[in-house]
């Protein structure tokens, strides 16, 4: 799969779907891994801290995607920004964000479709979000420090991950809440093997990439904990992606 899968009209379908679709739109079966769904909304729910949100807290959402995450982020913060590479994906979360909702169609089987409508919990603040297509390893230079910054399934898509991680001490304030989420799928379409964080030999040695996490984010963050996050993304009626991101939480550190 290459980066340029997120430009088109399956992918936004199936993220649609993964963000905000229903149980039983996802996963009819009352045998599937029901544990895997509202991966976006647990990674906020299950993550983070309620008591660090300080008033008036501003949080970056970084790889959105379609905006689920972002949207939950909203719950708590008083700013939320979601950036994704994606044109088409903030295209929709930015439908989203004006409208509420967004009708969209599914994969049944084939050429076999099915209507569907993403939908924005009323409950929700929309007007405390906003989408920009952006770059995770160029960010813009006036888009400030946040209390919080989330990171979901994204490391493992990037041209430079260390890089990518180091800057991101300058963009959380200290005491402030860094969520990552990954399955690790090292892959040489979006990372060079030679910029990836774990997966390999060296010397003899295994390399794991959380221990590479460490060692990029310390001492600037401080590691809080850790936990594993099934995701489920349908792709058709009898077809789906099942994968685990290790959830890391982190506390920016006083500055130094």
């Amino acid at each position: 799969m290459s980066s340029g899968f997120y430009e088109t009209d399956q992918a936004v379908s199936e993220y649609l779907l993964f963000h905000y679709g229903s149980p039983e739109e996802i996963l009819p079966y009352p045998f599937g891994p029901s544990d895997a769904l509202d991966f976006p909304v647990r990674c906020v729910r299950d993550c983070l801290d309620l008591k660090r949100i300080p008033p008036q807290a501003r949080a970056l959402d970084l790889g959105c995607a379609v905006g689920r995450a972002s949207f939950e982020l909203a719950r708590f913060c008083t700013e939320v920004i979601g950036i994704d590479c994606s044109h088409r994906f903030i295209e929709a979360a930015k439908v989203l964000q004006r409208h509420g909702s967004l009708a969209f169609q599914y994969v049944d089987e084939g050429s076999l479709m099915k209507s569907a409508a993403a939908l924005v919990p009323l409950e929700i603040e929309r007007d405390r979000v906003s989408f920009e297509q952006g770059d995770a390893q160029n960010l813009r230079p006036d888009i400030g420090r946040f209390d919080v910054l989330l990171a979901a399934n994204l490391i493992d898509r990037l041209g430079d991950p260390r890089q990518c991680l180091i800057r991101f001490s300058g963009l959380v304030r200290a005491g402030g809440q860094l969520i990552l989420t990954s399955p690790y799928t090292w892959l040489k379409e979006f990372t060079p093997a030679d910029n990836w964080l774990g997966g390999f030999d060296r010397d003899g040695q295994s390399v794991r990439t959380f221990d590479m996490l460490k060692q990029s984010l310390e001492p600037a963050f401080q590691f809080v904990s850790r936990n594993d996050l099934p995701f489920l993304i349908r792709e058709h009626a009898r077809k789906y992606q099942w994968g685990v991101g290790e959830a890391s939480v982190w506390i920016r550190s006083n500055d130094l």
